[in-house]
């Protein structure tokens, strides 16, 4: 053979060899390395080939095979297995390892799911450094929004087993789940986490489940222009980058190194942090300068330490001695900054802090904590600051559309890639974006658990909501709460819809935090309720839940759902409100009689309606033995 013919002889085979090696199966992101597949289900396996390609899946000794469809498109639906593991499963020349069987649960909703333990480090360091089980792993799905349609892959996404640094990225209410019913059922718990921040629930839920919302489908329609996407956001942020300009520009502390150790700040104004310094300035929008001196102990001098500086609305840039510690672009996050070792002196110490605002009113948020800790001892920071006003901006910085919360979006992109993988029942903590039209929140939920539970094939699947916590400051009167009617709608869909639980946790909020840390609280009582309705066992998950009502005299009797109706006997009833028949509501004396509650008001003769925990920050004390609070309700 001559040369020639012999390079064209060998190149045509390496074309070949590259088409066979393009040609390989393709696996969804879901079906991979260290997933843990759903036990006592039938399961589904699939993916991309070449038209007419066969497919072959071997696993537990077994061997199952298809032939790819004129798509490309195959699955293999393999029959139940028990719990157990590691597992090797092949799919023709792909092996895909460590592969575990027990429950997969999927956790979505808004920033309350997504927030991940780093952000809890304090309330639970000690549960980090010491996470190592395999049996619990994650699968988080990529943030993305789509208008056109509903996606098939996800872009992206890995299983990964808990260990003290993947831990730090899970949900935390998913995770103290996952512990929770691993540890009781004794099985493998695999968390797929699909959620976003800020989203309301129609951004979650597709075309054809919002047909009796107009609105929200014209507003999908429109976002599925690219060119509008992309002019959009590009306007926004040219008007972000301009107002942050001009304020920079503007800023002489910025100028003058307002963070300067040695500054002469002797001129400057004081104020108690926390606290806003528009009570003291005004309302304006702009950047305002904090110095706040402490003194240390040659043993403190050049230790590594750890500031708290709470919440502050909104960003905020934080220096020790001239040197940054740490910065936060946006109000929510705490202010956590380690201080490495050497920043600190013995004797004197300055914390400069440079606060920028942009809308609203911005203040270091009360009631939270401030302090610089070195060695386990706290110095308290809640105390009187130096300040000065870097600069005023005449205009509010611009707003923001945030696309990906449009509706159908996420459901396209974060959900349906999803439904061919089998799972035992589904998480939602959801619905603060939704309070500002509540009472259109209870259809829409139920039409959505109705909607995933078609696409997921599983009519009966376990569907638990967390019902919203309490925030806000207390009202002195009984009035109007759209916190209120959203979690009332939370807990009729949960008596409404058949195998759907609720989660109350109207005892763990914050007034003065949208994200309230003690997750572990929502995790375990999510547990409670999926060990009851997902997995039988005859426990009490609930509090007390409201049943029934009747008007004796000028009193309300109200009965309880039997089995949630055994109270915890307390020195005073909190909570109730009692309406009149001129429709005005006030507040209301309770006491538990035997497995009843009796409700009066003495200057209310004729009683038509009781409320329960019907506030923003409701401080009612009705709970059960088990130490389960009530979900706020109204007996109208």
């Amino acid at each position: 053979m001559s040369n020639n013919i012999f390079t064209k002889t060998l190149g045509l085979f390496l074309l070949i060899c590259s088409l066979c090696v393009e040609a390989k199966i393709k696996l969804p992101a879901l079906v991979s390395d260290g997933m843990v597949l759903q036990r006592n289900q039938k399961l589904n396996i699939w993916g991309k080939a070449d038209a007419n390609e066969k497919v072959e899946v071997k696993f537990l000794n077994k061997s199952y095979k298809t032939t790819a469809d004129q798509n490309g498109n195959w699955k293999i639906v393999l029959p139940e297995q028990k719990a157990g593991g590691p597992y090797t499963m092949t799919v023709n020349e792909i092996t895909l390892k460590d592969i575990l069987i027990g429950d997969v649960w999927l956790a979505s909703g808004q920033s309350n799911m997504e927030l991940p333990m780093r952000r809890l480090t304090p309330l639970y360091a000690n549960e980090i450094k010491n996470a190592n089980n395999q049996n619990i792993r994650f699968f988080t799905v990529p943030q993305k929004y789509n208008f056109k349609s509903p996606q098939t892959e996800l872009d992206g996404g890995k299983w990964e087993a808990t260990n003290p640094q993947t831990i730090l990225n899970f949900s935390g209410v998913a995770y103290f789940f996952a512990k929770d019913l691993s540890e009781k059922n004794k099985v493998p718990v695999g968390i797929i986490h699909s959620s976003l921040g800020g989203s309301p629930i129609q951004a979650w839920m597709d075309e054809n489940s919002l047909k009796k919302y107009p609105e929200y489908l014209d507003e999908a329609k429109k976002w599925q222009n690219d060119d509008l996407i992309k002019s959009t956001e590009s306007s926004e942020q040219a008007l972000s980058k301009a107002w942050y300009a001009e304020l920079d520009q503007s800023d002489i502390g910025l100028n003058q190194h307002w963070e300067k150790f040695d500054l002469n700040d002797s001129d400057w104004k004081t104020m108690q942090i926390p606290g806003s310094w528009e009570d003291k300035e005004g309302s304006f929008d702009g950047s305002v300068w904090f110095r706040k001196e402490i003194t240390l102990t040659k043993n403190q001098a050049g230790k590594a330490a750890f500031l708290n500086l709470g919440r502050i609305k909104d960003a905020d840039v934080t220096y020790i001695n001239g040197t940054k510690v740490g910065n936060v672009t946006y109000e929510y996050p705490p202010r956590w900054y380690d201080v490495p070792a050497g920043i600190l002196k013995e004797g004197k110490n300055i914390i400069a802090v440079r606060v920028s605002n942009g809308s609203g009113k911005g203040q270091f948020i009360a009631d939270k904590p401030y302090y610089l800790e070195i060695n386990e001892q706290k110095i308290d920071l809640k105390s009187e600051w130096k300040y000065k006003i870097g600069a005023k901006v005449d205009r509010m910085a611009p707003g923001q559309t945030f696309i990906r919360w449009k509706p159908t979006g996420l459901y396209n992109a974060m959900i349906n890639p999803l439904i061919n993988y089998n799972i035992k029942g589904a998480l939602w903590y959801q619905g603060e974006s939704n309070t500002g039209k509540p009472k259109e929140y209870g259809n829409l939920l139920t039409t959505m658990i109705t909607d995933w539970r078609k696409k997921f094939n599983n009519k009966e699947m376990p569907f638990i909501t967390v019902q919203l916590a309490n925030f806000m400051e207390s009202k002195p009167q009984p009035i109007e709460s759209n916190w209120a009617e959203l979690r009332d709608q939370q807990r009729k869909v949960s008596l409404q819809v058949p195998n759907a639980g609720l989660a109350v946790i109207i005892d763990v909020g914050e007034w003065n935090d949208i994200h309230p840390l003690d997750k572990k609280t929502v995790g375990d009582r999510l547990a409670l309720q999926a060990m009851k309705l997902a997995y039988g066992k005859n426990i009490v998950a609930d509090g007390p839940v409201y049943q029934s009502m009747k008007v004796d005299g000028n009193k309300i009797v109200l009965t309880f759902k039997p089995g949630t109706d055994d109270f915890a006997p307390v020195a005073e009833l909190k909570g109730f409100a009692i309406k009149n028949s001129e429709g005005k509501w006030a507040w209301a004396k309770a006491k538990i009689e035997g497995k009843t509650i009796v409700v009066w008001n003495d200057s209310v003769t004729n009683p038509v309606a009781v409320r329960y925990d019907w506030a923003d920050n409701p401080d009612g004390d009705l709970k059960n033995k088990t130490g389960l609070p009530a979900s706020p309700f109204t007996t109208e």
